[in-house]
């Protein structure tokens, strides 16, 4: 009993000793884990639990999960002279860690200035309308300006794309401009069709009624029918005043000169003073 006591204090002493120098160090299944040996770098780790001995051994770690970056709006000049403040948004993956900690002093500047380089170097071939016509393709543009120079330093891109797209006050007021006379002149368009297509429907009509007369007082009669209060009277008058259709009036009794009194009207009688 005693011995394993001992031992139990001689190893707790040596822990105590060794832990200035010892480290203890977990490399999770997301994370790149870099081993240096005097400075010199020997080599990868995998997942695990690794332990290195200072100063003679160092872990460094990286993330090797996918990661989103935001590029800052920056003034670039078209190639009509049009400055357009441009920010992106680009996803990445460390794909080789050796390269990201050789190839450079810092893969993430490096990689923010290459994106940089990679948007000016899209928007200075194009104009403004061409630019803002096509802003979804600036993303791949821009990606495929820069993958090569990216894969020097071991970064792979995952996707770029344009985030805002601002411009000059006076282009804002200038494109308003533009629409509203757009739209003004689409709405012109459309009541001249109106217009057209109603002349049509009353020429037509025209056409109906000259070959066809009675329409026009079946279209009178419905009219009339959906109305009340009103007193319509079709047909054309005889010569007599009396409505066409209508029996003639008997003629008036003529007065005869001479005869034997038929038909004459009795005299008064005479009165001799």
């Amino acid at each position: 009993m005693e011995v394993v006591i001992a031992l139990l204090l001689l190893a707790l002493i040596v822990v105590i000793l060794l832990r200035p120098v010892l480290t203890v160090l977990t490399v999770h299944d997301y994370q790149r884990g870099l081993r240096y040996r005097q400075g010199h770098l020997i080599g990868l780790l995998s997942a695990g639990t690794h332990v290195a001995l200072r100063p003679f051994t160092e872990i460094q770690l990286l993330d090797g999960r996918p990661t989103a970056i935001t590029v800052p709006g920056q003034e670039i000049l078209t190639a009509d002279g049009v400055a357009l403040r441009i920010s992106l948004t680009a996803r990445y993956v460390v794909a080789d860690p050796i390269a990201a900690v050789t190839n450079d002093q810092s893969y993430m500047t490096a990689l923010y200035a290459a994106l940089h380089a990679g948007i000016r170097e899209v928007v200075a071939g194009r104009s403004a309308d061409d630019i803002l016509a096509a802003r979804g393709e600036l993303g791949p543009a821009v990606g495929s300006a820069v993958a090569s120079e990216l894969a020097r330093i071991g970064i792979e891109l995952l996707g770029v794309d344009v985030r805002d797209v601002m411009v000059p006050s006076e282009l804002k007021r200038a494109f308003a401009g533009i629409v509203a006379a757009r739209r003004e002149g689409e709405a012109a368009l459309e009541r001249a069709r109106g217009e057209t297509a109603a002349l049509r429907s009353l020429a037509n009509a025209g056409r109906m009624i000259e070959d066809n007369p009675g329409l026009l007082q079946l279209r009178v009669l419905q009219q009339v029918g959906g109305s009340s209060g009103n007193t319509v009277m079709l047909g054309i008058g005889g010569p007599d005043g009396r409505p066409a259709g209508s029996p003639p009036s008997p003629p008036p009794p003529r007065a005869s000169g001479g005869g034997t009194g038929r038909g004459r009207a009795a005299s008064p009688p005479r009165v001799e003073g």
